[in-house]
Formats: structure tokens, sequence, C-alpha cells
């Protein structure tokens, strides 16, 4: 059995996306590289747990960090019960295996005056990348979406008549977000000066280069941290930190949870929980100012 067997499967069959299998193959890589050093055998097919053991003993001397180690052994767990399923072996050695303790980080979002500080006080440049740039910020804040979700938004992608946005998410789950009267006025304006460009080689996608050219997840992390440099003192200023906002700031205004999880297209409600800490310390500012017993 050959590792392409198990890609085709993550991508054919599990529906994942091409970078989240490229990290598989990746950690995969890994951990054969070590086994052949360590052990010389030219086969992870037939390890033992205490051999997985020192590997994971190792990185963590590397001090790489537990939340990276729990995902590349996932990716070898993942790995090991597509051999079951197949009947390549007949246990999985990573079976009683237990993730190392990793502490909860907790992202801090952006206010809604640092947000209307870089949407109404700042100056877009009145060129292509600035009606570009702006629509970028305007649309994480108002759908949530994801880095790699906006990355690859096509034209298609829009439907200004029924104000929509369908944005395909993780394994290829499709999922239909509400566009603001005020997102398609920018769209619009965005999509007036694309039409000017010189030459446009990706004439299907959405977010190009001045070039013409699909834009790339480095350059939508530029965007965002660049913007909000000026209007925030936050460490991190990231396009997940702006999801993390469009989130806490629909909960800490009543939205319910159900509601939001549709919306950030998550798969359960415990990967949407993680961003109620925010709502609930606005809960906890609105008792003790409301409550009357809260000056005794």
């Amino acid at each position: 059995m050959t590792f392409k067997s198990f890609t085709d499967y993550l991508l054919l069959e599990k529906n994942y996306s091409a970078l989240t299998v490229k990290a598989y193959q990746s950690d995969l890589d890994s951990f054969s590289e070590f086994i052949l050093k360590e052990y010389d055998s030219e086969s992870i097919n037939e390890v033992n747990y205490p051999q997985i053991r020192s590997w994971i003993v190792l990185l963590v001397e590397s001090e790489i960090s537990n939340r990276s180690i729990n995902r590349k052994v996932s990716a070898l767990n993942t790995y090991y019960k597509f051999l079951l399923k197949v009947g390549d072996i007949q246990e999985n050695p990573l079976a009683k295996h237990k993730a190392l303790k990793t502490s909860k980080k907790i992202q801090i979002p952006f206010s809604q005056v640092e947000i209307e500080t870089v949407l109404d006080a700042l100056n877009f440049q009145d060129d292509f990348e600035g009606f570009r740039n702006k629509l970028i910020i305007v649309l994480f804040h108002s759908t949530g979406i994801r880095r790699i979700e906006l990355v690859e938004l096509k034209l298609e992608s829009i439907s200004s008549n029924n104000k929509m946005l369908k944005v395909l998410g993780k394994r290829n789950k499709e999922r239909l977000l509400p566009l603001l009267p005020s997102v398609v006025k920018t769209i619009k304006e965005y999509l007036e000066v694309r039409g000017r460009l010189p030459n446009i080689d990706d004439a299907e996608i959405l977010f190009l280069t001045k070039k013409g050219v699909k834009i790339y997840e480095t350059l939508v992390y530029r965007v965002i941290n660049d913007y909000f440099g000026k209007a925030s003192a936050k460490v991190k200023r990231s396009p997940h930190i702006l999801r993390h906002s469009f989130a806490t700031h629909l909960l800490n205004q009543g939205a319910n949870l159900n509601a939001v999880k549709e919306l950030l297209g998550h798969s359960s409600l415990a990967a949407t929980q993680i961003y109620t800490h925010n709502s609930i310390a606005e809960l906890k500012k609105v008792q003790l100012k409301a409550h009357p017993r809260s000056k005794k």
C-alpha cells in the first residue's frame, strides 16, 4: 500500500482539501525518515507504539509545540485507520495513544471601534489594490469567511441579485452566506476596477493581483496585518482574528449559536463554542451594570 492510495482516499472519498492532504503527506514523510534513520526500516506499516513514542519524544525535544505534535500524530493515526479499513494491518499502533496536553489559546478579537477605524477612517488607495483590499476586509468582517475560502472565491460565487455568496468550505462542503447591501456595493465597486485591468490570466477568480493572477494566502495575511496595524495595538492581526471578531460580535449581539455555526461552516457546535468566552465576558459586564445588587 502506497501513500498515494491514502492521499487519493483523503481527496476523493473524504473530500479533504489539497492543502490538508499535502500536510498529511509531509507528516508521513517526516515519520518515514525517522523510522528509516532510527530503526533501519523502510516501511511505517509495521511499526509499534514504542517506536512512535520515540518519534514524539524527539519532536518534544525539538521544542515543537504540543499542538503541532498532536496534529502530526493525528495525521499518522488517520493513516493507520485507513490501513485497517483496507485490511493492510490488523491493529492500529496508535489505538490507545493519548494526545499531549495543550493550553487553550484565547484569541482576542478586534473591537468594533478598531474595525470601524479601518473601514471608515483609514484611506484606501483610489486604485485597483485599494478597492480590492477594502473588499477583502469587508468580506472577512461581514461573513466570517476563512482565508483559503476567500482566496478560492470565483466570480460565479457572487449572486448580487439574491445578495448571497456561495462558499466552498472544508471537505468541499458548500454554504450560502448572506451579503449586506453595503457589501454588495463594495463588490460592485471592486468589479468595476477589476474589469479595467490590462491583463487577466485567471478570469474566473474573484480576487486577483494587479498582474491579473489569483491572489495567495500570504498576500491576504499581509493586507489584514498592514491595515489593522494602523488601528490596533494587538500583537496578532490576522484573517483568523477577523473571523473570530465576526463570530464574537454576533454572539455579543445575541445571535443564536447554531446560526453562527452555520455561517462559519463548522461541522459541530464544539468548534463554534470557542468563540463564546468573549460573549460571556460581555454578559458579565451587562450583569454588573444592570443587576440591582451589583452595587452592594
